[in-house]
Formats: structure tokens, sequence, C-alpha cells
């Protein structure tokens, strides 16, 4: 018998709330394919009209600050304590921030005549929680942070608090949607960055370049666009332009030839361009059928890669090997089926709007069904490589 002692874990209780990915991604996958369809129904009249906030607010609301928060929360809970390693917010912890998502689901549904201060807290606990998480994870860990530039975070993430208050105000919508999509932006601007050169040299063998001013200023402007809503409109047009312009030579550097020999990796890339697309779309702000520049946002850069990272997430953080199979592979495409029928098909025809928009709708709500089936399983389990977390 051998001798070795074993440290104990540090959490008894089911594996669901080992760590913050674990709970978060399935819920979003599950918000995924509820509110679509709540949407469509409300366009069409059949379903009444939330009672807590206008249903333009509440589209804009649920996608970014309720699937949306979703992700970046459970990518964030994830990502700060591999980069500072430290031990992640887990536990009693997880399972009051996932009761604090649900709550806000709920007020911003039902909410409207409750007592004032019962609809602020169900307004605004979650997202303060995940903020103030998130922000002790970097600054308790900043003395073994493997990346210097989180301090980044440290001055978006509390911005989070002012975006969402400005959707949720009729008068101040349009600069908390400019705002809201700002924060998203750059959140996935710095993924992109850290991910896509081990995807790149896992997945195709190809050692990227990785280039320091390339990359700070990329984060610059992405930082400098936080101000978008307040900005002359020449001058926000062309911070817009000149970001587009480094993130497209950013990817050119990175082998585009050879990412999209790999599906899970050309994915990440056009992702990536659609991002740059929406920033063109903004500068030249034209005639669109639909909220085109947005949409192109949700539908190709978080409709795109949001999927392809929570099959590799689930996979990968579990002890499993990342494998994109025939499963996985029809969600991407069903995803940019969606993408087409949401951005690409209205402006041909317009006519079809209606009838696109469903056909957005179910791409969507079936592909995140597929994922949740998918990873599900995996995160309601142990790790089989034995790690606990």
């Amino acid at each position: 018998m051998s001798d070795q002692v074993v440290a104990p874990r540090a959490w008894t209780g089911h594996p669901l709330w080992l760590v913050g990915f674990r709970p978060f991604f399935p819920l979003a996958c599950l918000h995924a394919v509820i509110t679509p369809l709540l949407w469509v129904l409300m366009l069409s009249g059949v379903v009444k009209v939330p009672v807590a906030v206008p249903a333009m607010q509440w589209h804009a609301h649920e996608m970014f600050f309720g699937f949306g928060l979703a992700v970046v929360g459970g990518f964030l809970l994830t990502a700060t304590k591999n980069w500072t390693q430290v031990r992640g917010h887990h536990g009693r912890t997880l399972q009051l921030l996932v009761g604090l998502w649900v709550l806000e689901r709920v007020t911003v549904w039902v909410g409207g005549e409750w007592p004032w201060w019962a609809r602020w807290a169900g307004l605004n606990l979650y997202a303060a929680a995940l903020v103030a998480l998130v922000l002790w994870t970097l600054i308790r860990g900043r003395k073994t942070d493997s990346y210097r530039d989180n301090s980044l975070f440290v001055v978006a993430l509390p911005v989070v608090l002012v975006a969402r208050a400005l959707v949720l105000s009729p008068e101040h919508f349009a600069a908390g949607a400019t705002l809201t999509l700002a924060l998203f932006r750059l959140v996935f601007l710095v993924m992109l960055e850290r991910t896509v050169p081990p995807f790149m040299k896992g997945g195709v063998q190809v050692t990227v370049p990785r280039v320091w001013w390339l990359d700070s200023a990329i984060k610059g402007f992405g930082l400098v666009l936080l101000s978008a809503p307040w900005l002359p409109a020449t001058a926000r047009s062309g911070f817009d332009a000149v970001l587009a312009v480094l993130v497209v030579a950013r990817f050119a550097t990175w082998s585009p030839h050879r990412a999209f020999q790999r599906l899970e990796v050309g994915v990440m890339f056009a992702g990536g361009l659609a991002l740059a697309a929406q920033l063109i779309l903004d500068a030249v702000a034209g005639a669109w059928v639909g909220t085109l520049p947005l949409h192109v946002f949700t539908f190709g850069t978080m409709g795109l890669i949001i999927p392809a990272m929570f099959f590799r997430i689930a996979n990968g953080h579990t002890g499993r090997s990342v494998r994109f199979g025939p499963v996985e592979r029809a969600v991407v495409w069903l995803m940019v089926i969606g993408f087409v029928a949401r951005v690409i098909a209205p402006q041909l025809v317009p006519s079809a709007y209606r009838e696109l928009i469903w056909l957005a709708a179910g791409c969507w709500m079936m592909g995140f069904a597929v994922v949740a089936v998918r990873i599900t399983p995996l995160l309601f389990a142990e790790r089989v490589d034995g790690k606990e977390h």
C-alpha cells in the first residue's frame, strides 16, 4: 500500500459547483433556447410584452446581460483562476451567483410591479456580484497573474453596471446598447488574442507570431470605444475603422489559409472577422434592413465563437480530448445558416424579413439545444483525469 498522502478536496459537493463554467454554460444554452422563441412570439403578437421593461429593451438586455453575461461569467470565473493560479470561486459562492442570475431573469420578466427595492435588487445583484468576484480574483492573484494587461478588466468590468442601467432606461437605451456592444467586443478581442494562438498550434501545428504593438493597439482602441456613446460621430467612425483594420491585420498574420483547414479553428477566425465587419458597418452607418451592425456581432461573432468555445472548454476542462465530430460541425453550420438568415438575406429579400427572423431564431435555438445535450453530462460529472477542477 502506498504511503502517499492525498490532499483533501476543497469541495466535496456536486461537481457542477467546482468551477464557474460548469453551471453557467448549460444555463446560457437554456437561455439561448427559450428567449429567441419568446422574442419571435412577441413579434407575432402571440405573447404579451414583459411587464417589467419594453419589448425591445428586454430583447437587448436578455441577449447581452442574460445570455451574454452568463457566457462571459462562466468564462471569466474559469479563466481568471487559471491566469492568476488561485482557486476560483466555487461551491456555495457559485450557487449564490447562479441564484442571482435566475432572480434577474425573473425580475426582468415579471418584476415591473414589485417594490422598487425588490426590483432594484433583482436587476442588479447578479452583475454586481459577478464583477466583484472576478475583480477580487484578479486583485488577490495579481502577483502570480500570467497576463500583466489584465488591468484592462479592472477598468472595463465595472462599466457593465453602467451599461445595464442605460439599457434599462428608455431615455438612454441607444447609449446603453452602444456601450454594451463595446464591452462585449472588448471581451471577445481579448479572448481571441489569448485563445487563437494555442488553437492554431494544437489544431494545425502553426505557431502564430505575436506582435506586441498590434495586440496593445487593438486593446487600446477597444477600451477607447467604451466612450463611443459620447464621442462625436466622426471620431467614433474613425476609431471603428482603425480598430477594424487592426483586427484584420492581426488575423492576416495568423496564417488564415491554415486556420480554415480545420472548422473548429476557422470558426474562431470567422467570428473575429465578423467583429471587424461590425466595426466597418458601424463606421459607414448605412441604411440597412434591421439593426445590421449589432446582429453581425451577435450572430457572427457570438453565434459562431460561443458554441465552439463551449465544446472546447467542456471537454478540455473536464480532462477529455477536444474533438470536433459530425455533431459539433453540424452545430457550426446551423449557426452559419442563422447568420445568413438574420444578417445577409434580409438585405436581399426585405419582404421576407419576419420569416427570416423565425429561421434565424430556429437555427440559434436548435444549435444551442444540441450544444446543451452534448456538454451538460460532462459538466455534471467528475473530471476523467483525476484532477479536482
